[in-house]
Parts: structure tokens; sequence; C-alpha cells
């Protein structure tokens, strides 16, 4: 009986993970409206969790700077020298 309590724990973090990769901007709202229930019933800590992270930079969830300035510029490609 516990195993079956473990299979779905992990079955559920797993298919929660996928559904934020593959559908971000639908987890957000949906983990938003989650997150808004937990509040109004008065689960202020489950509701802080909850909550949808803000979004820097491209909003592609890349991890580019914010700003353009201190984007790398890429090193010119030199040519291989055989001796």
């Amino acid at each position: 009986m516990f195993e079956y309590f473990i299979i779905a724990v992990l079955l559920l973090w797993s298919t929660t993970v996928v559904f934020k990769k593959v559908f971000p901007q639908t987890a957000g709202s949906v983990f938003l409206a989650v997150s808004n229930l937990c509040q109004r019933l008065g689960w202020q800590r489950l509701a802080k969790w909850l909550k949808p992270k803000a979004v820097a930079g491209c909003g592609g969830n890349c991890g580019c700077p914010t700003d353009e300035a201190t984007a790398k510029k890429p090193e010119a490609i030199q040519t291989v020298k055989w001796r």
C-alpha cells in the first residue's frame, strides 16, 4: 500500500514538471489561479509557494540577461594552423 502512495507522488510530481516545461504560460496561469484560491481559503504559506515567479529577461526562461548591454559578443572563429 505504501509503495502505491510513493508511485502516485512521483507520478504527480513528474507530470507537474513536464506540464511546466511544455506549457509554461498555461502552467503559470493555472498555478496563479490555484494560489489565489488557496489565499482566499486562508492557506497563506501554500499560496505563496504555488504563486509563479516573475519572469525577467526575454521571457523564454533561458537565463539570458535582462538588458542588452551585458550580453556577450561571440568570439571570432580562428583558423587552425597545421605545422
